[in-house]
């Protein structure tokens, strides 16, 4: 299994990356995919809302469960990856590029920090 040493984690098996000041990508993590099977339906109905850490911003259908989506961070939901739309499968063949999940906008970013780094996260799995 790959954890990216540049991303943070989550308990709940999401990673977040920031791509500027307060501009972030939300993924699941390469162990959440696994553990779901093959992706068959992503939803993310949160765009443009404020939400808070733990919040959940949405679902991912796989082909045995549904599981919920929960922010790491609290945040704007700026954008959901439209690839998501016609290829869910992207979550599974690339968790950690092409299938991001959502675009957000940072509250606070330091808020990040707090988070599992890569060697933390390995542990609890």
């Amino acid at each position: 299994m790959n954890f990216p040493s540049d991303l943070r984690y989550t308990n709940e098996h999401e990673w977040i990356k920031l791509e500027s000041d307060n501009i972030a990508l939300v993924g699941i993590t390469d162990f959440a995919q696994g553990e779901l099977g093959d992706i068959v339906f992503v939803e993310i109905e949160t765009a443009g809302q404020t939400l808070g850490a733990n919040d959940i911003f949405g679902t991912v259908e796989a082909v045995k469960t549904v599981s919920d989506l929960f922010l790491p961070v609290a945040g704007k939901v700026l954008e959901v990856n439209p690839a998501l739309n016609n290829n869910p499968e992207l979550l599974n063949s690339d968790p950690y590029g092409e299938g991001w999940l959502i675009k957000l906008e940072v509250s606070t970013p330091s808020d990040i920090d707090t988070l599992l780094d890569s060697a933390a996260y390995q542990n609890i799995i």
